[in-house]
């Protein structure tokens, strides 16, 4: 440029091991007030999955009001003492450990078994049923714990590197989106007015408004939840669904859920409290699948977490702890009959990155709502009754983000690498090509696309490739171990150098505080 002008620097982005611009790590703290509304805004994003889960599998069940209202407290319940459990001693990231989608294809499976079917009386065939659910989480528990505390999935997760880390962050995010804009467009006038707002209070707020940037920025979803949750109450009060079909009136009305009478005043969950759980073998094998693919799902959040929390990688053996400890809290899950397993909370980590605090204190605040709630039924139930669309609104957002943060890693891969583009393009598309086959064959014929003779074995196969984040992070680790890994040049493109930097130093490092405190690894290592 001629004239003594300013020459434009057009070097790329420099490479960050932490993402800057997180107002609050994981080890640093709002103040009290503003801790616990944020808090509050996690347990409001749990509480979608904590009801649409039950809303879903009770009925199927032969459960009522009552019913869904004492599992979705348990459910609750469970997700407070594991996200405090998983705070307090597992991965010690900011994650919230709630119910899981991956568990619904095995508990459908045991609620449309033959032998539960055939009881005439709906309480007891719930009863019944949720025994069968009960016995095969807690045996499947055990899965996630011998592989997390003995060590097997530290082996593995030492041979994951950024480009297959890609996949699997991204797909736990993007795997999610049929409870996304598909569950909000049940009620468009609810919904779509929640996910605009939302992206105009977040996104453009801060900038339109200086002031108030800081209040735009952490509790968007508390302001947007107020607005629409009032629209709701001000059409269901004025007569507007009087008409409508009943599922318009369950998932618009405020009041549709039945959630308000049925919830009792004060309830605490005690473990075994439908009674002795039955174990089958089939039954165990099924959501022993789902565990696997839970433990896979949950990784990928687990190191979106960590990203959102601004740390540094997570070492091998503090991923692996956090597994065991997810295994409890199964365990956990299955001992008081929740109807579904545990997993890392995917919205709750997008949340993260809404607000841009990743500070564990919030999440073990938002644990003790949790608590709460569970145990004060009404005032739980209250909360509970919030219509589904307007949390699929927030989900819209909360999974792009957890998906992002997946692409981010990315920046230590070398993408103009065939190998790369390679490895990326065909996990990624056969993370979301192979799981529509199976859901798509099991809508039409009944059953997945596996169907031997073993129904053990069609299970297994089916629960697992109906995963997303699980296909997808399959292949891309299985291409990234074995297509030309021992090249140093492949190892540069696919960022092991990069991580190896840390890795090397959980070698040579066997102090409890850096065992405990992973996200201090930043304090030893320069940023790239």
């Amino acid at each position: 440029m001629t004239g003594g002008g300013k020459i434009e620097d057009f070097s790329p982005h420099p490479v960050k091991e932490q993402l800057p611009g997180i107002e609050y790590c994981v080890t640093s703290h709002p103040c009290w007030p503003e801790a616990i509304i944020l808090g509050f805004q996690h347990y409001l994003v749990i509480l979608g999955i904590t009801v649409l889960i039950p809303s879903f599998l009770v009925p199927q069940m032969g459960g009522g009001d009552v019913e869904k209202a004492i599992v979705i407290q348990t459910l609750l319940f469970a997700a407070g003492v594991n996200t405090l459990l998983q705070t307090w001693f597992g991965t010690r990231l900011p994650a919230v450990i709630g119910g899981s989608f991956t568990y619904i294809l095995p508990t459908i499976i045991i609620i449309n078994s033959p032998r539960y079917q055939g009881i005439v009386d709906p309480r007891q065939r719930f009863i019944q049923t949720m025994r069968g659910v009960q016995g095969a989480l807690i045996i499947a528990s055990f899965f996630q714990i011998v592989v997390g505390f003995l060590g097997f999935w530290r082996i593995v997760v030492r041979f994951l590197s950024p480009l297959s880390a890609v996949p699997l962050v991204t797909l736990a995010g993007l795997g999610l989106y049929t409870i996304g804009f598909p569950l909000l467009a049940r009620c468009m006038e609810l919904g779509l007015p929640a996910l605009v707002l939302l992206v105009l209070v977040s996104q453009y707020g801060p900038r339109t408004l200086l002031s108030k940037r800081v209040i735009f920025d952490r509790f968007a979803v508390i302001i947007v939840l107020a607005i629409i949750w009032l629209l709701a109450l001000i059409l269901t009060v004025s007569g507007a669904y009087k008409h409508a079909s009943p599922t318009r009136q369950f998932t618009c009305r405020t009041d549709g859920s039945g959630l308000l009478s049925a919830a009792p005043w004060i309830r605490f969950p005690l473990p075994l409290q439908w009674g002795k759980p039955t174990f089958q073998a089939g039954e165990i094998f099924a959501m022993m699948a789902a565990s696997f693919a839970a433990l896979i799902e949950s990784t990928g959040t687990f190191i979106a977490v960590s990203r959102y929390g601004s740390a540094t990688p997570i070492p091998p053996s503090i991923l692996s702890r956090g597994v065991g400890w997810q295994g409890i809290g199964i365990l956990i899950s299955g001992l008081l009959g929740t109807l579904t397993g545990s997993s890392a909370s995917v919205e709750n980590a997008g949340l993260l990155a809404l607000t841009r605090v990743g500070s564990r204190r919030v999440v073990q605040i938002s644990a003790f709502f949790m608590l709460f709630f569970s145990i004060l039924g009404k005032f739980g139930a209250l909360f509970a009754s919030i219509p589904m669309p307007i949390i699929a609104a927030f989900y819209c957002v909360l999974f792009a983000y957890v998906a992002s943060a997946g692409i981010g890693f990315l920046q230590f891969c070398n993408l103009n690498s065939f190998r790369t583009k390679f490895i990326l393009g065909f996990s990624i598309f056969m993370g979301f090509s192979v799981p529509q086959y199976f859901n798509q064959t099991l809508v039409l014929t009944g059953h997945g696309p596996v169907n031997t003779n073993s129904i053990s074995f069609n299970v297994i196969l089916n629960v697992i490739f109906s995963s997303h984040a699980t296909v997808a992070a399959i292949t891309a680790y299985f291409l990234d171990c074995t297509l030309y890994r021992k090249d140093s040049a492949v190892r540069r493109d696919c960022g092991l150098v990069w991580w190896d930097k840390f890795r090397y130093y959980e070698r040579d490092t066997r102090s409890e505080e850096f065992y405990s405190l992973p996200y201090n690894l930043g304090k030893h290592f320069p940023s790239f």
